[in-house]
């Protein structure tokens, strides 16, 4: 049964904006249904056009980017609230691929509808520009840390972001977070072998920093992870929800 949004359970969360009535009625309007996947699932393929664009309502997944030898890169680790098919929205292909982790359900819009948001909510088209600024941001950061963090810099970096992201959501429970990804998908974003990564959380583990297991990421020094991370404590406020 499709969701509509003013039952949305995204928006009774404290980290999106609200919405005002009128662009409650528009996003209503732009939804044209929901897409239900199961994990493995290719949701988005590189190179492709694709006549939908996403709200993930619930599930976690990974944008990522394939060389012709088969390895991968990820982009980025794609949770509930997130907006999918933007780039292949605007560029008309998509820039890479985009697959559910877990079973997912996501929110579709027609692409063909797009221009339509920009002319007539102009409002809800800013939140699209802030969206994508979003996303260039993280993607800077992501590339500083593959360029210049060493490998514990880098996998403390990446569960703390990971960790902060799920507890916005409102996920956590105390200093534990669900994450079902694969060490794998962590590797793969993070520039680094499969091995190594193991080790790194390894040793995160054995000095009591922060453990990640069964699909479960508990920190347990965070003051320490941020310490190896090179980060400090962020305020993140509200962002906005399509």
């Amino acid at each position: 049964m499709t969701v509509e949004c003013k039952n949305c359970p995204l928006r009774q969360k404290e980290c999106f904006q609200p919405f005002s009535p009128q662009e409650l009625s528009f996003t209503q309007g732009f939804k044209s249904g929901e897409l239900s996947v199961d994990a493995g699932t290719t949701i988005q393929i590189e190179g492709s056009e694709t006549p939908h664009l996403y709200t993930v309502l619930s599930g976690m997944g990974v944008r990522y980017k394939t060389l012709e030898n088969g390895r991968r890169q990820v982009i980025n680790f794609i949770l509930p609230g997130d907006f999918v098919g933007l780039q292949a929205g605007v560029m008309g292909e998509a820039g890479h691929s985009v697959e559910a982790t877990t079973p997912m359900v996501l929110c579709t819009f027609r692409r063909s509808d797009l221009w339509r948001l920009f002319q007539n909510h102009p409002g809800r088209a800013y939140d699209l520009v802030w969206l994508a600024a979003s996303e260039e941001a993280f993607l800077g950061q992501s590339l500083v840390t593959v360029g210049q963090r060493k490998g514990l810099e880098r996998v403390s970096w990446a569960l703390l972001k990971l960790f902060d992201r799920l507890k916005h959501l409102g996920l956590a429970k105390g200093n534990r977070v669900p994450l079902p990804y694969r060490q794998q998908d962590v590797a793969d974003a993070l520039g680094l072998s499969l091995v190594h990564t193991n080790k790194t959380l390894g040793v995160l583990r054995s000095r009591h920093v922060a453990r990640w297991s069964d699909g479960e990421l508990q920190i347990l020094d965070r003051e320490t992870l941020q310490g190896y991370a090179l980060v400090e404590e962020e305020d993140v406020g509200q962002r906005p929800l399509i």
